[in-house]
């Protein structure tokens, strides 16, 4: 086939794909290559690679391999834009987010929180309270884990450094159960949400002042300051997602139901987004800090003011620079 003819052939292919180009690369990532730009940069590779073995002219082969490169390079970029948008989300997106649900985070903090602190101050004047929410025999596994005594603090048995990986899976597993519960019940009208915001929270607390109250206050608090910054936060969150579905449901506005429950389940699912890389950092700290009897309580509290610090900080300022990632 003569230059020409070629030419006359793919030239309106060649030209809708340097159009396409031309508004990928003005768009700096904010619009996606569709499904079939990776066909077409397949066509013009192919036609780049005929010309080159039919010996056509260089004002051929050069506009052509500018294209193949400008393609490549688009096709590269969108392939690893989900690391770029989850590096964006992590250190702005969820912030912003979480700010911008300041309702449902103030009402679930408040629950959670409130409820948590109220019970173990009770627990100082109504010891016995604490069998209300907790049954004797886990009064007593939670005692022997948070003996002083203990090599391993926080576990109800012993257990090897070698298992710390185990139990980091664990706590995770175990931690998103918690989340999930609170976040999913949220269907219920936001009632299953209010509900395990409160019985975790009051749980929490009983335990809490229980094992201060018989002598292990120490043990406990040192145990807990560090991943709790995370763990409790996430706890908090997750009942913030549950109660934005609830809400759409009570309140839909002047959208039909079930699509107000859409729109708002796009944002809780960002939150449990969130709240999951907050519980896997709650579990590695767990696993391989909170448990060590080693290090002095005064570290522990240290590390802990420090972590609580960096996360209050996180939720409230990151995101808010002109320049952040998006």
């Amino acid at each position: 086939m003569k230059q020409s003819q070629f030419e006359a052939r793919h030239q309106q292919d060649w030209q809708c794909f340097a159009e396409r180009l031309d508004t990928l690369e003005r768009s700096r990532g904010t619009v996606q290559a569709s499904e079939t730009f990776a066909c077409d940069y397949r066509r013009i590779c192919h036609h780049l690679a005929l010309a080159q073995e039919r010996g056509y002219s260089s004002h051929l082969i050069d506009p052509l391999h500018q294209l193949a490169m400008r393609g490549h390079q688009q096709l590269y970029r969108h392939h690893s834009q989900f690391g770029t948008q989850l590096i964006g989300f992590l250190l702005a997106g969820f912030p912003r987010l979480v700010r911008a649900e300041w309702r449902c985070v103030m009402i679930a903090g408040l629950l959670f929180f409130g409820s948590l602190l109220l019970m173990a101050m009770l627990m100082y004047g109504f010891p016995d309270l604490v069998y209300s929410v907790v049954s004797p025999a886990q009064v007593s596994d939670m005692e022997t884990m948070y003996d002083p005594a203990a090599r391993r603090i926080g576990q109800a048995v012993e257990r090897e450094s070698t298992e710390d990986w185990m139990m980091f899976g664990y706590y995770i597993m175990h931690n998103i159960g918690i989340c999930f519960q609170t976040f999913a019940s949220g269907l219920i009208f936001g009632l299953g949400s209010l509900f395990f915001l409160l019985f975790n929270g009051l749980m929490i607390g009983a335990v809490a002042g229980h094992l201060t109250e018989v002598g292990f206050g120490e043990t406990f608090w040192s145990f807990v300051i560090g991943h709790g910054a995370f763990e409790l936060t996430a706890i908090s969150l997750s009942g913030a997602a549950g109660l934005k579905l609830g809400w759409a449901l009570l309140a839909p506005g002047p959208l039909p139901r079930s699509e107000a429950l859409r729109v708002a389940a796009k944002t809780s699912i960002r939150l449990i987004a969130g709240v999951i890389v907050f519980l896997s950092i709650a579990a590695f700290i767990e696993a391989y800090w909170s448990s060590m009897s080693w290090p002095a309580p005064l570290t522990k509290y240290l590390v802990g003011a420090v972590l609580w610090t960096l996360v209050a900080s996180y939720l409230i300022f990151a995101g808010r620079s002109p320049h952040a990632p998006d």
